[in-house]
């Protein structure tokens, strides 16, 4: 049973006490992990705004650079890219008559006219950007477009992203990324929110209910960062096109691709994948914890439990007891504490007989 706490406070959030993963060398070298919430937010936008140092174009640039980003794994001939939304094992013989539904195409079969050709797909719809995205910047980083069957790319147009389970397809009035594809696509659109910020809101393109945490971000696209683990295949793209010393690399990375988990500290909703364990969990109970974010929304800090709480505490560093809740009742999934003074605090979750402490600042 899933269940979501919220303590309203002045200012809060989730500490990781310990590193010991190995993120990418040297690209995060000295970056600051033991933040969360709006201050990790705008360490990582920073961080990946000044490392895109190679600016492609989007003609040929674009093209050149995703048959090289979207070669399929598994196939040793580097002959085929794969394709966004795809999901069917067959490939399209140049020239043939084309089922939209491939996940494979040949690298040069790329165009826009021929049925049977793959093109750009702007997994942020070009038009939807406030400004329009045009082909330059957001409208031509790499780490956005991605592979896709010209029919294919042309049924999803510019709907947004939406609930849904299977394969892509329309769902409702919106557009379902598929079961394979949804983490790429909440993965693009959080490094596009962070990358250009108020021209790319993850809102603009999804629908849904947002976090308490950020209005601007759906909880759908945690859900999907956490239910679709990242690919070999991401991790293939987002290697090659950090390193700027590739012919149509930029030189920065997805953070998201590199660790799912940056998502749920900066957000929170369900727990995603720690690929560099930042929360430093020691047992089953507190690896389904997360508290965020750092520093508080509105006042607000949350408690996210794959398990039911029995008790809540909040002690001071002297040892005093400041907050005690005993059996929780979660009122639309959240509860809340207010007007807690400004300090250093443990937070002590139990569930049954297990328990965790997180560290809380009250600023």
């Amino acid at each position: 049973m899933k269940q979501l706490y919220t303590l309203a406070l002045l200012a809060a959030g989730f500490i990781a006490t310990a590193q010991d993963g190995a993120p990418a060398s040297p690209y995060y070298d000295g970056f600051n992990f033991e933040q969360a919430g709006t201050a990790l937010k705008n360490a990582l936008a920073t961080k990946i705004t000044n490392t895109h140092t190679n600016e492609l174009t989007y003609t040929p640039g674009l093209w050149n650079a995703l048959k090289n980003t979207d070669l399929d794994p598994e196939d040793t001939s580097h002959t085929n890219v794969l394709l966004l939304y795809g999901y069917s094992s067959a490939i399209c013989p140049a020239g043939a008559s084309t089922d939209d539904t491939h996940r494979r195409r040949n690298k040069d079969s790329n165009g826009g006219s021929n049925s049977c050709e793959w093109n750009r797909e702007h997994v942020y719809p070009q038009s939807l950007g406030t400004p329009d995205l045009g082909q330059i910047g957001p409208g031509a980083d790499a780490h956005h477009l991605r592979a896709c069957d010209v029919d294919r790319n042309g049924a999803r147009a510019n709907k947004l992203y939406t609930t849904g389970s299977g394969n892509s397809g329309n769902s409702g009035s919106g557009w379902y990324p598929g079961d394979e594809w949804k983490g790429d696509v909440a993965r693009i659109l959080m490094y596009m929110y962070l990358h250009y910020g108020n021209q790319c809101l993850p809102t603009g393109a999804v629908m849904g209910e947002t976090v308490s945490t950020d209005s601007n971000m759906p909880l759908i696209l945690l859900q999907w960062n956490a239910e679709d683990p990242v690919s070999d295949f991401e991790d293939q793209r987002n290697t090659y096109l950090g390193n700027a010393n590739n012919p149509f690399g930029q030189g920065n990375r997805n953070p998201f691709i590199d660790n799912p988990y940056l998502a749920t500290l900066i957000w929170g909703g369900p727990i995603a994948e720690d690929r560099w364990d930042l929360g430093a969990i020691d047992d089953v109970f507190a690896a389904q914890l997360a508290v965020y974010p750092n520093p508080s929304v509105n006042h607000e800090v949350n408690i996210y439990s794959e398990t039911e709480l029995t008790e809540i505490e909040l002690v001071n560093l002297n040892g005093q007891l400041v907050q005690k809740i005993t059996r929780p009742n979660a009122v639309n999934q959240s509860y809340t504490l207010s007007n807690l003074p400004y300090g250093f605090y443990l937070l002590k979750v139990t569930a049954g007989e297990s328990t965790a402490t997180k560290k809380v600042i009250v600023n």
